[in-house]
């Protein structure tokens, strides 16, 4: 599963992409679980995760069709 990811998540893994491989479908909440796993560099990170462009819970089903990313918190002004 390619999952996108963005601005301090990008900088701390130095990509714009996180690839795992988790199987068919898994939920949000195991998603998060592998990443932190896979990438302790994002230990406590935090971040919602969308898919198919909408923002989803950690009890959502993601499958490896779905457009999946990382979006940190944003601030402006």
């Amino acid at each position: 599963m390619e999952i996108k990811v963005f601005a301090s998540i990008k900088e701390k893994i130095g990509s714009d992409t996180i690839d795992l491989f988790v199987g068919d479908s898994i939920t949000v909440g195991e998603l998060k679980n592998h990443i932190f796993v896979d990438y302790p560099e994002l230990d406590g990170e935090v971040f919602q995760v969308a898919k198919n462009e909408a923002f989803v819970k950690d009890d959502e089903v993601v499958t490896s069709d779905d457009i999946v990313a990382l979006i940190p918190p944003v601030s402006g002004g």
